[in-house]
């Protein structure tokens, strides 16, 4: 009868561990496992501690065996986890130092503590081994669209109930003015698996600009198949976003593709997304071009772009700025996350007054330079010149060319603008000196005395101190900042001069080779083959500004 009573407290745990591994869609080798550990806890604690104490179950019968592992030694120290070679091989002929002998134990009965506590050691090692399953599940589906059933809301934070997972939409990754409650279907984007302590976090986003990329994926078949790209997007989440597109084929037009017969694709985005207008732009490889489209519905008069520091200055009619600007900002907002780029918008009047103010600048720069008449003056900006230094060395046929003006006028011009050079460049160098800017400085090609004095107000007074400086310290750097979206520029101490960074960079490098830390021959260019000038992108096929659905 007792063998019977035993037979099914067997058949009971093998139930038990196929029931726990089917609710967790875990292994049930895991389940068995942790079973073990248990029961191995349970006996240490009715044996001793001390005792090194195996526990296994038969997968198959549920058999539960105890033994007491004993290392062979020539000289037992430690009674409990040791014995001598001597008696080892009584029992096994064969036993070796270093060898493990298992003594059988006899089976255990547990007591309600020890049942208790092998209880807790089971279900946190199927806990933990159901948050492996978890992120080994969902590490790899960052990026994806996931569904849902909301389970419970927390402070604005709603979790999710996956089906095989639970995740999280923080408040800030919901949708302005969008409330959920038990039980509702919810779809979002995965744009991060972690482990953490509770276990893998599996973090979900509707705000993400990545969601309204792979709705419009689900949306639109051209998408799908990689004929119409998604080059970015641009989300004001609720309210408004840009996004630009491009097409691969060009048999279709990548914004009809994702608006759609009637507008019917573009709205099963918009009615995800709680009502946001989506502007749909053609992405174009030229800057300037992309930069107008993303603009839309404003007009763009005319562009000036700085590639340097990625700035962009846009000119738009009188009556379309406020269009241009939007409501608070967004239009250009958007229209600068979506470029990459730094947008000014500025009217025609105002654009007028800063080419008028610029132009008196010069005339007057001319006029105190030169010592001429501000009739001269205005000639020569009006003419394009921009600085004293080009009329000095421009050809004198140019100066001479101009309406009104000789050869013998040309040349006495020329004559003044060298001599207001040359004193400039006398004030500087005894600047340069009282800096205490070393002589050879000089010596290194390409920096003038104005960039000496520079160097002299900034703590750089010898080769040495110029062949120390990392070029972000000359040139500046640009940051861009991912989750403001924006780029701030930090000016470097020549960040003045006109120089451009790879010539920055010769600087430096010249003073290294100056100064003796490196040689010139290690300068010289490798020649390879097959240097190929990348290509700017994709053709754009088409010019269309864009569409806007809402």
């Amino acid at each position: 009868m007792a063998q019977a009573g035993v037979s099914a407290n067997r058949l009971e745990l093998l139930q038990i561990a196929d029931a726990v591994a089917r609710e967790k869609a875990i292994d049930r080798q895991v389940v068995i496992t942790a079973m073990e550990d248990a029961i191995q806890k349970a006996a240490k604690s009715r044996y001793g501690s001390e005792n090194e104490i195996r526990a296994e179950v038969d997968p198959k019968t549920g058999e539960i065996r105890l033994s007491r592992l004993l290392e062979v030694v020539e000289d037992v120290t430690l009674e409990a986890t040791q014995i001598s070679l001597e008696e080892a091989r009584r029992r096994n002929p064969a036993a070796q130092v270093g060898d493990f002998i298992a003594e059988p134990l006899p089976p255990l009965d547990f007591g309600r503590v020890a049942a208790q506590n092998a209880k807790q050691v089971i279900v946190q090692k199927v806990r933990d081994a159901e948050r492996e399953r978890q992120y080994e599940e969902y590490k790899d589906r960052v990026g994806e669209i996931v569904n849902g059933i909301v389970k419970r809301v927390e402070y604005g934070n709603v979790i999710v109930d996956l089906g095989r997972a639970e995740a999280i939409v923080r408040r800030d990754e919901t949708l302005p003015r969008e409330n959920f409650r038990y039980g509702d279907r919810i779809r979002a984007y995965v744009y991060d698996v972690r482990r953490e302590q509770r276990g893998p976090q599996i973090f979900l986003s509707r705000t993400h600009p990545e969601f309204m990329a792979k709705l419009f994926a689900q949306e639109v078949p051209e998408v799908y198949e990689n004929i119409v790209t998604i080059k970015s997007v641009a989300r004001d989440p609720g309210s408004r976003a840009k996004i630009a597109v491009v097409s691969r084929d060009s048999s279709i037009d990548p914004v009809g593709a994702c608006v759609g017969m009637r507008g019917s694709r573009v709205q099963a985005v918009v009615n995800e997304l709680q009502g946001e207008k989506i502007d749909i732009i053609q992405w174009s490889p030229d800057a300037a071009t992309f930069i107008v489209n993303g603009l839309a519905p404003a007009e763009v008069v005319k562009v000036v772009l700085d590639e340097d520091a990625e700035r962009i200055e846009v000119v738009v009619p009188d009556a379309q700025l406020s269009l241009a600007i939007g409501r608070k900002g967004q239009n250009v907002r958007l229209a600068s996350q979506l470029t990459g780029w730094d947008i000014d918008i500025m009217t025609e009047a105002s654009e007028s007054e800063r080419r008028q103010a610029e132009f008196a600048e010069r005339s007057a720069t001319f006029m105190e330079a030169l010592d001429v008449d501000e009739v001269i003056a205005q000639l020569l900006a009006s003419e394009g010149f921009s600085s004293v230094e080009e009329v000095a060395f421009v050809e004198p046929s140019e100066i001479a060319s101009i309406e009104g003006f000789d050869e013998n006028t040309a040349s006495e011009i020329q004559t003044r603008a060298r001599e207001h050079l040359e004193k400039i460049e006398a004030e500087l160098d005894a600047k340069r000196k009282s800096l205490g800017v070393a002589d050879d400085l000089q010596e290194i090609p390409g920096i003038t005395t104005a960039m000496l004095v520079t160097f002299g107000e900034n703590g750089i007074k010898t080769v040495e101190d110029l062949a120390d400086c990392a070029t972000d310290d000359l040139a500046g750097w640009t940051e861009r900042k991912e989750k403001e979206k924006e780029t701030i520029r930090h000016d470097g101490i020549l960040s003045g001069s006109g120089l451009t960074r790879p010539q920055i960079e010769d600087l430096i490098l010249a003073a290294r080779v100056k100064a003796g830390w490196i040689e010139e021959a290690a300068l010289a260019p490798e020649t390879g083959e097959g240097e190929v000038e990348a290509d700017a992108g994709i053709e754009d096929e088409t010019q269309g500004p864009g569409a806007t659905a809402s």
